[in-house]
């Protein structure tokens, strides 16, 4: 089953889109990130993804009350999975204790993929696999790691899923990398969540009939009011009636 994660990326309390990680080129979409999680919830989302931009840049998580006022908001009705600054297994601890049903660990996992283990023994761990040309990226993908992103799979047998995102693709509602997910789904050994250029709801219908994909994310696209997280969830639905 391929699900829906409508993305709120948090930025000082605020909701907004970078363009390819740029922090110099956001677009802000609205002040009330608690409303829109509540309308992603009420449009009938599993799941919202929750993106500390704050943190993600320097590890300062100030974005985590507004995480957890989210996750309160729409808890019996959608599961909110979040990254951004999960550094250690005291912030998988904190975000389980205010509800998040899983963590996104990025920078830190490919530091320390020992840690998405230990990481795991608390709360259910996607391991955030974010590239640029295939080279993985972190610090708020500011850095390149060295670490391609093809030999990064087998370092994390306890990962829940990975995210993979094309930073190249990310708000540019450009289409997401068919081939490049394709391949991601054929090696990872966790279902993958695809992240990174959905612009549309043929988007959305081509990345369901990759075999092995476990999600999709979109943000600009729905603020962008290019289609609804209603429409989307309808036509993965369809989409995956037809495969069936």
């Amino acid at each position: 089953m391929i699900e829906l994660y409508p993305a709120i990326d948090l930025l000082g309390g605020r909701v907004v889109r970078l363009r390819q990680g740029d922090y110099a080129d956001e677009t802000e979409y609205g002040t009330d990130p608690v409303a829109m999680a509540r309308g992603f919830a009420d449009a009938g989302t599993p799941w919202i993804h929750v993106v500390d931009l704050d943190a993600a840049k320097s590890g300062d998580p100030v974005n985590r009350p507004v995480v957890a006022a989210i996750a309160a908001a729409v808890q019996g009705t959608s599961r909110v999975q979040t990254g951004g600054g999960v550094r250690s297994v005291d912030d998988a601890r904190q975000l389980a204790d205010a509800g998040v049903a899983r963590v996104v660990m990025g920078s830190a996992a490919v530091r320390d993929p020992a840690l998405v283990a230990l990481a795991s023994e608390v709360v259910p761990v996607a391991v955030g696999l974010d590239h640029r040309s295939g080279e993985l990226a972190v610090h708020g993908w500011t850095k390149g790691s060295g670490v391609m992103l093809d030999d990064a799979y087998e370092r994390f047998p306890t990962a829940d899923v990975f995210v993979i995102t094309d930073i190249g693709r990310d708000g540019m509602l450009e289409g997401p990398d068919v081939e490049g997910l394709t391949r991601s789904a054929e090696l990872a050994g966790a279902p993958v969540i695809a992240s990174g250029g959905v612009s549309s709801l043929a988007d959305i219908e081509v990345l369901a009939a990759i075999p092995g994909l476990g999600g999709v994310i979109t943000g600009k696209a729905v603020y962008e009011g290019r289609f609804t997280v209603a429409a989307g969830l309808a036509a993965l639905a369809r989409a995956q009636g037809a495969d069936r």
